[in-house]
């Protein structure tokens, strides 16, 4: 439901005016002219992925002396204006930490269908790499990960997507062998401006934050991080997915059972939101749980006391009180990880 105008109106606590302070032409993507590439400097190899929004290849670019690999990604039919933005959207972010590299732009010269084409990632299964992770490794990729967050946050945009590699969309690529982590699939991404309403129907089931659940769409960058700590509570407790709701309703059933339903209705009494009746009916009453619930033998060398102090701060119903890209970065967690960095310079 729409927000009461006599509450708080939600606004990003952090880079909330970069998107108006810099040029118009920075955010607008419908007058995008693109400069597009030769298609028959690429061949595809493999099929490697296929999504709502596009199909996925290895390929090889061709044009070259020595012929390299590359990822095309093949649009399916989608309006214009979402294909412009996806494409600005990685051009401003070009070049920043983690960020997958948007090489070049084509287009079939008979179905004028466009694809993507971009850096090759050595992307290890994750099914086969999870195992074999340590605390120490999973605490270090959170943190790449992050960099990529905080980055996209600190040049107005919002991923959007859900960051899910363990499980559900692959939005993370992972090459073990280099340790190089590369935040994909940015088709749902979007500029961040204060006040504006953005779309609810973004992000997966899983990765879903409360404020999507409740129809407010006056959200920010604190999506993203709802989405990460979705992710690194999955990978903490060994729960995939933490929050398994079998649509949004049940979503938010599931999240009022762990993070209990006093703090939701704060949350919607602050923000002035109301829920449907249904969603009301379906909710229930329940108690927050603690977050040592969910720890046990198997997972406990995860589910440090830092780990749960992460989740904890990045689980919040309101926004206003999650952790931000910026402040996650100096979190404990990731000590061992500086510790690493520092001992290596």
């Amino acid at each position: 439901m729409p927000p009461n105008h006599e509450t708080v109106v939600h606004r990003a606590r952090i880079y909330a005016d970069v998107c108006t302070e810099k040029e118009p032409e920075y955010s607008d993507y419908e007058h995008l002219s693109i400069a597009w590439g030769d298609q028959d400097h690429y061949e595809v190899v493999r099929k490697v992925g296929r999504g709502k929004y596009s199909e996925v290849f290895e390929g090889v670019n061709v044009a070259g002396e020595t012929p390299t690999r590359c990822v095309i990604k093949i649009l399916k039919p989608v309006k214009k204006k979402k294909i412009l933005r996806e494409v600005k959207i990685l051009q401003n972010l070009r070049g920043g930490p983690n960020i997958i590299t948007l090489l070049d732009i084509v287009k079939d010269p008979h179905s004028r269908t466009p694809s993507l084409i971009f850096e090759y990632v050595e992307n290890t299964d994750f099914k086969v790499l999870y195992p074999t992770l340590t605390d120490l490794d999973i605490r270090y990729y959170i943190h790449e990960l992050l960099k990529a967050l905080h980055y996209c946050h600190s040049m107005g945009i919002m991923h959007r997507r859900g960051c899910g590699c363990w499980m559900g969309p692959h939005n993370v690529m992972i090459d073990h062998s280099r340790r190089q982590l590369r935040l994909i699939d940015w088709g749902l991404a979007e500029f961040y401006f204060p006040e504006r309403e953005f779309n609810v129907r973004v992000a997966s089931r899983y990765f879903k934050g409360p404020e999507l659940l409740v129809d407010y769409q006056l959200y920010d960058y604190s999506l993203d991080m709802w989405s990460l700590g979705c992710m690194l509570a999955a990978i903490v407790f060994k729960k995939e997915p933490f929050f398994f709701g079998h649509d949004n309703y049940d979503q938010l059933v599931k999240i009022a059972r762990v993070l209990g339903t006093a703090d939701l209705h704060a949350y919607l009494d602050k923000f002035g939101l109301e829920l449907e009746p249904q969603q009301e009916a379906l909710l229930g009453s329940h108690s927050r749980k603690p977050w040592s619930r969910f720890v046990n033998a198997d997972n406990q060398h995860l589910a440090t006391p830092e780990a749960i102090d992460f989740i904890d701060k990045l689980l919040r119903y309101d926004p206003q009180e999650r952790i931000t890209s910026k402040d996650a970065l100096n979190h404990p967690y990731f000590d061992p990880v500086r510790a690493m960095s520092s001992g290596a310079a």
